[in-house]
């Protein structure tokens, strides 16, 4: 029995090299995960990029982080960091101040309010971890992330040491 026209019949999709077909993958991959995470969170008024910088302030409070610092270890690059950040600002998540011995430099940090979202969302981001990934293994999730890394390995400037583990 053939499958109906409207649903498409994997077995006769051709790629013109392995590389694509992992490539393609990816990218599918990326585009169903992204759904589940742009899902949530719309529900707080935030984006993915917002959400990233809030967590990696969170990660250094009470302390703060220059504007350069931030923008290294921001997940993907944010074209715009200024104007996302004003937005974060306007609703007095985060707090920016200028240090007195050098203008030029922008010291950030998450304001209490700031803090209470996080916390207000991370039950509801533990679990969309687990609907994005919980059916794999442990081990299965640990063999990706090396797959991963190793994926981007030759295409990651030297100077990007975002969250080196193993």
């Amino acid at each position: 029995m053939t499958a109906p026209a409207s649903q498409p019949n994997t077995e006769q999709v051709h790629f013109d090299s392995p590389e694509q077909e992992v490539y393609l993958q990816l990218w599918r991959t990326y585009d169903c995960l992204k759904a589940l995470e742009e899902a949530l969170f719309v529900q707080y008024d935030l984006s993915a990029q917002q959400y990233n910088v809030l967590r990696l302030l969170q990660a250094v409070a009470p302390g703060t982080m220059q504007t350069m610092e931030l923008g290294r270890r921001l997940i993907s690059r944010a074209p715009d960091t200024t104007r996302m950040l004003d937005r974060l600002e306007k609703r007095s998540l985060i707090q920016r101040s200028r240090l007195p011995e050098n203008r030029r430099v922008v010291e950030i940090a998450i304001t209490k309010q700031g803090q209470v979202l996080l916390e207000t969302m991370a039950d509801a981001v533990v679990s969309m971890h687990q609907s994005q990934l919980g059916h794999l293994s442990a081990a299965q999730q640990k063999q990706l992330v090396k797959l991963l890394k190793r994926t981007r390995e030759p295409h990651e400037d030297a100077s990007c040491d975002w969250l080196e583990s193993d």
